[in-house]
């Protein structure tokens, strides 16, 4: 039976085996629905390929409202976007670039989260 904490939304956030003062005092059931629900939600996507992060651009109608916005920032960015091999969700680019394209974090997710299945 394990000690759970939680994130500020109230979902299990991180389980051990033994109690985590100030951090996981609270103690579930092994089949408690919370601690289910944690142990088979999806891993969270930080990265993609490149490839599967400009098929994602194409298939969401994006790719040449991307490339113009790429096209006016500096030479590094430039470079990053055409010779990445990686697109990392939390970088400077991909920051910058989603809060140009008035993206929720929570959509910055799914777009990775669906990236990541092409």
């Amino acid at each position: 039976m394990p000690f759970v904490s939680r994130s500020d939304d109230g979902a299990v956030d991180s389980v051990f085996e033994q109690l985590q003062e100030g951090t996981a005092e609270e103690f579930l059931i092994d089949d408690d629905p919370a601690i289910v629900a944690f142990q088979n939600a999806p891993p969270m996507v930080t990265s993609v390929s490149a490839r599967q992060f400009r098929l994602m651009l194409r298939r969401s109608g994006l790719l040449a409202q991307v490339k113009t916005w790429v096209a006016q920032q500096d030479g590094e960015t430039q470079d990053a976007f055409e010779y990445s091999g990686t697109f990392v969700k939390d970088s400077p680019m991909m920051t910058a670039g989603f809060a140009a394209m008035g993206f929720t974090p929570l959509q910055i997710d799914g777009f990775f989260a669906a990236a990541a299945k092409l």
